[in-house]
Parts: C-alpha cells; structure tokens; sequence
C-alpha cells in the first residue's frame, strides 16, 4: 500500500491517522506541494491524481483519492478496527462532524485558494492569514456547538474511542495553530484534541514527525 502524502496536508494526515489506527502499514511516498512550483502539478504525479491533490492511496485494487473517499474505503475494506460507529445514527453524526472540517472549513484555506487570493486577487499576506482564522474560527464553533449538545460525545468526538471525526479534527487544530487562530471558544474541541494527541495514533503521524518534515 502506498500513500501519496505530504507533511503539513491536513487531507492526508487524516488518513495516515486511519491507516495508524488500524494497524496498517503502508509506503509514505512525499509529494512537495511547495517544492519546484508544487510536485502535484507535474505530469508524474497527475498521472496518479488527476485532480493534484494530496492524498492519494494505492493498493493492490486501485488508486483512491480525496481522503474522505480513501477514509471510507479503508473502513470497507479493512473493519477489524472500526471507525464508524455501528449503529446508523452514530455513522451519521460521525460523518456529519467529518464534513464540517472537510467541506465547511477545509476546502477555503486549501493552499491553492490561498494562492488565488494572493497572486491573482492581489490579497496581502495579512487579509490572507485573517480569511484563514475567521473561517477556522467559525468552523470550529460550529464544531463546538455540535460537541457540545449531543450526548455521543465523550472521550473522543463520538464515544470512547477514536472514529474518522476524530481523524478529521485533530489536522484542522495543526492548521488553526500554525496561523495563531483562536482556540479558547472551543473547550470540548480541544479536550477532545488532547485525548487524540495521547495516542500514538495521532502523535506519532503529526507534521513535525512526517519524515518529509525535514
């Protein structure tokens, strides 16, 4: 198994969590997003991702990407270790608490939209950073707020074990910390944050701990 990975994606760290946590090993294979005008972008890689995005994952069936898709297929077809919760409603909120990282906050501070506001929308580095914080601040409330009324929460996002919303969180709190966006409306985010963080799970696949971090 070979995933196409790259230190500071958030996309792909989800899924390196995932495939941590269900014990399974795998080639990390780095894709510089920065390096040369971005290695996504060039045909080898394409080839691979049409889209140039990171993550991508290969097995011995085929090449998945986007890492919700790849998240799931890996709950298919590996679910000795779940991460969907067995009951549907469960299966709902946890995939309902995925997508507001993935499709609410996410997708608006991709790099690629960064680079839109900046070099072809002419945006400063400073109302590029402030966009990045109000749309990780309200996100993460929204979070907060589905956290904080629903009885499923506990330990982790759902229950007493980790599931994908969970995978999901835990990257979107690197990113939020690297622009300095605030974190003190969202005391049940980061509870659950610093659970995650106790596991080697989470720990050990960070950014800092990507051997393409060097």
């Amino acid at each position: 198994m070979k995933l196409y990975t790259y230190f500071r994606s958030s996309a792909a760290y989800r899924v390196r969590i995932a495939l941590h946590l269900k014990g399974l090993s795998y080639e990390a294979v780095p894709v510089h997003l920065l390096r040369d005008g971005g290695e996504q972008l060039q045909d080898a890689y394409r080839t691979i991702n049409p889209s140039a995005l990171v993550p991508a994952l290969q097995d011995e069936r085929g090449t998945v990407t986007q890492s919700m898709a790849i998240l799931e297929y890996l709950e298919e077809t590996h679910p000795d270790v779940p991460l969907l919760p067995a009951d549907p409603l469960g299966r709902a909120r946890v995939r309902e608490l995925c997508q507001i990282i993935a499709c609410d906050i996410h997708p608006l501070n991709n790099l690629r939209v960064l680079r839109y506001l900046v070099h072809t929308l002419g945006v400063d580095e400073q109302a590029k950073t402030e966009w990045y914080r109000h749309w990780v601040r309200d996100g993460l409330a929204a979070f907060e707020a589905h956290l904080a009324r629903d009885p499923g929460t506990a330990d982790f996002c759902h229950g007493e074990t980790p599931t994908l919303a969970d995978c999901a969180l835990v990257p979107q709190i690197f990113n939020a910390r690297r622009v300095d966006s605030r974190l003190d409306h969202v005391p049940n985010v980061m509870r659950v944050f610093d659970a995650c963080m106790a596991l080697p799970a989470f720990a050990e696949t960070r950014p800092e701990a990507c051997p393409d971090a060097a």
